[in-house]
């Protein structure tokens, strides 16, 4: 703010400075010929005058009256401009102070009220004691944050030098509020979508529930769609799938258009592009393939940490490398190049997620297996199917993965 105001300034000094040459240039006429402007020399032999040269002269002295006027304007003006000048000078010196004061104020430490302890205790109580527990402050402990009261309340009285403070005071509690809740939320999408099926439900029902609030916030777009992903999951009606990839989908791609640089959201559009392609064309299948591993690629240069997205990369991989010739085909006469992958690259990603995360998901180790069985590395792929064995089935994913296990291990022992 204070650099805004600098500028300004110096833009509104070189406008009063470029005035103040014009006028001081008139200024110098006026000192040159006095406060009577030109002095008027009659001829000697006035009576001998003609007609003309008297309107002349009579010309001559409505111009010295017109110039009177205008010089006693221009030091007008000169009189405003230097108070003027003084005005700036003034707002210079006050602006950083009323800066810091607004600071002080909004940290609690300008003429504002202690909180008594057992206020403090009956707040602390209240938010340990709520339904949902949230890291993030209670919105009463954010009105009473540090122990100074940040809003404006009934025995508070506003400073007769500062009236916009209270305002600000107010609006800022509000915006902690509001916060606050959407922080709350957040938490508890999370919370319901590492539950059970009931759980992932009712997280899903609470989302759609705020969406007309908090339908403009990147961080709960992703959440959304992330739900509908579970909702894909948790479902077998083929219509139901399908309406919850294409939701899920047009809502992961507002967050992208809110925020490239969000992982979450390039992660969630790229796994809806993956569920759309199972209800799709061939044409629109290879399309929506280009569109998983170019917002997946994304969202491994933004948060290369998560093993998830190295687990959804060898998937497309592993994927890609399983496309048949005609397929390749119609991708080459689409797009030009058709995706390329081999089961080697699939295999690194499968093991870098379960680098980062060992017994990262009983798909994983199935993924695993059937790389190796692929390349001939029977040993191996028993070795994966037996750690896949060893992991509860869990979640509808794992069950799905228990089913492929259970074909894959049969075929490696014959």
């Amino acid at each position: 703010m204070s650099n805004i105001v600098q500028s300004e300034n110096r833009s509104l000094l070189l406008g009063v400075l470029s005035g103040a040459a014009g006028v001081s240039i008139a200024l110098l006429c006026w000192r040159r010929y006095g406060k009577n402007g030109y002095l008027l020399r009659l001829p000697e032999n006035w009576s001998l005058a003609t007609h003309n040269q008297v309107q002349d002269q009579g010309a001559v002295m409505v111009l010295q009256n017109r110039q009177l006027q205008i010089l006693e304007k221009l030091g007008n003006v000169l009189k405003s401009v230097e108070e003027l000048r003084e005005e700036v000078k003034f707002l210079k010196e006050t602006i950083p102070k009323l800066e810091e004061q607004i600071k002080d104020e909004l940290r609690g430490k300008n003429d504002g009220r202690k909180v008594s302890p057992q206020h403090r205790s009956l707040k602390r109580k209240k938010s340990e004691t709520s339904k949902a527990s949230c890291e993030y402050p209670s919105s009463e402990e954010v009105e009473s944050e540090g122990g100074y009261i940040t809003a404006q309340t009934d025995t508070e009285v506003e400073s007769e030098d500062e009236p916009g403070v209270g305002i600000v005071r107010a609006q800022t509690a509000k915006l902690n509020k509001e916060e606050a809740e959407l922080h709350c939320l957040l938490q508890q999408a999370d919370t319901s979508h590492k539950g059970s099926e009931a759980e992932k439900q009712e997280g899903f029902r609470m989302l759609l529930n705020k969406q007309e609030k908090y339908g403009n916030k990147v961080e709960f777009l992703w959440r959304l769609a992330r739900a509908y992903s579970d909702m894909f999951y948790l479902t077998n009606d083929v219509e139901e799938k399908k309406s919850y990839a294409a939701d899920g989908k047009s809502v992961a791609g507002k967050a992208v258009e809110l925020d490239e640089k969000s992982a979450g959201s390039h992660r969630w559009y790229a796994i809806m592009c993956g569920y759309m392609s199972e209800f799709e064309n061939v044409q629109n299948k290879i399309k929506n393939g280009y569109l998983f591993k170019e917002h997946l690629d994304k969202a491994i240069e933004l948060h290369p940490e998560d093993p998830l997205q190295y687990y959804l990369l060898g998937r497309w991989c592993y994927a890609v490398s399983q496309l048949s010739w005609i397929e390749r085909k119609v991708a080459a006469t689409l797009f030009g190049n058709p995706p390329t992958a081999t089961i080697q690259e699939a295999l690194q990603n499968f093991l870098k997620a379960e680098e980062m995360h060992p017994g990262y998901s009983k798909y994983n180790y199935v993924f695993l297996a059937k790389c190796y069985k692929d390349l001939g590395q029977k040993a191996l792929a028993l070795k994966y199917c037996d750690e896949a064995s060893a992991l509860p089935s869990v979640t509808k994913e794992d069950s799905d993965a228990q089913k492929d296990l259970e074909a894959l291990t049969v075929s490696l022992r014959q």
